[in-house]
C-alpha cells in the first residue's frame, strides 16, 4: 500500500501510522467539499421529529430499517400519548405496539421502547444519560443510534454511518472502509475539525436527496467537480448525413 496522507490538520505531513487507505481527494479539496456543504446548509439537523433527549432517543431507535417520514408519522401518534419515560411505561406495551405498527419491526421496537423507558426510570432518574457507554446499554440503542443522539444534541462530534453515509463516503473517496465502524474511523480522520460536528447530517442528506443509490443526480450535485465517482457524460453521437 502506498504511503499516503489521511490527516486533516494544516501543516500535517505523511506518517506511516496514517497509511491505512488511499485518500482520493487532497486536503484542499476536502476543505472545499465541506465548505460547500456549509454554504448550502450551515446548521443541518435530523429530519426526525423530537422535543427532548428522550423523544430523540426513541425516534432514532425506531428509525432502524425505516424511513424518517414513516417514523415521524408513528411518533406523532405515540408522543401525543406519551413523551416521557414514565408516561411511556404507563401507556404499556400493547398501546405502544399499536401506535407504531406502521413501521418495520414494530413489535420488537415496542418492547425496546418500554424496556429502555423503564431503565431510564430505574437507573437514571428518568433522564437520558449523555454518555456513550450508558446510552449504548439501553435496549435498542447501538453505536449508530448513540452517535446520532450525541451528535444531534451537540455532546460529541460523532459520525453515525448508515447506508447513505456509507455510500456517499465511498463515492466521494473519503473512505474505503468495508464496515460502518471502519468508515466512521476513516471519516473522523479526514474531516476537518470545524465541520466534524455537522458532517453526519450533510452526508446523510446528500445521500438521501442527491447522491442516491440508483441514478445519482450528478447533474445537480454541487460536489460533482470534486467527486471521483461522478457520472461521465455519454460520448457524442457521430454526425450522420441527411
Amino acid at each position: 500500500m502506498r504511503l499516503i496522507w489521511v490527516g486533516h490538520r494544516r501543516g500535517a505531513t505523511p506518517s506511516r501510522s496514517h497509511a491505512t487507505w488511499e485518500l482520493t481527494l487532497t486536503p484542499t479539496q476536502i476543505r472545499t467539499l465541506f465548505s460547500r456543504f456549509e454554504a448550502a446548509d450551515p446548521s443541518p439537523k435530523t429530519e426526525l421529529s423530537y422535543t427532548s433527549p428522550y423523544t430523540l432517543v426513541v425516534a432514532v431507535a425506531l428509525s432502524a430499517q425505516a424511513t424518517d417520514v414513516s417514523v415521524n408519522k408513528a411518533t406523532a401518534r405515540l408522543f401525543a400519548l406519551a413523551d416521557t419515560p414514565e408516561a411511556m411505561v404507563a401507556l404499556g406495551l400493547e398501546q405502544v405496539t399499536d401506535q407504531i405498527r406502521t413501521i418495520g419491526l414494530f413489535r420488537n421496537k415496542a418492547k425496546n421502547v418500554i424496556a429502555l423507558s423503564q431503565i431510564l426510570l430505574d437507573r437514571h432518574g428518568g433522564e437520558v444519560p449523555l454518555e456513550r457507554e450508558a446510552l449504548q446499554a439501553l435496549p435498542g440503542v447501538g453505536r449508530k443510534t448513540a452517535s446520532v443522539v450525541l451528535n444531534e444534541l451537540g455532546v460529541e462530534a460523532a459520525v453515525a454511518v448508515d447506508t447513505h453515509v456509507f455510500r456517499v463516503a465511498h463515492r466521494l473517496g473519503l473512505s474505503k472502509g468495508k464496515t460502518p465502524d471502519a468508515v466512521e474511523k476513516q471519516l473522523k480522520a479526514v474531516i476537518p475539525k470545524p465541520w466534524l460536528q455537522r458532517a453526519h447530517h450533510w452526508l446523510i442528506l446528500h445521500g438521501r436527496y442527491v447522491c442516491v443509490a440508483r441514478n445519482p443526480k450528478c447533474d445537480i450535485c454541487p460536489m460533482a467537480d470534486l467527486c471521483p465517482s461522478r457520472a461521465k457524460p455519454p460520448p457524442a453521437r457521430p454526425k450522420t448525413r441527411a
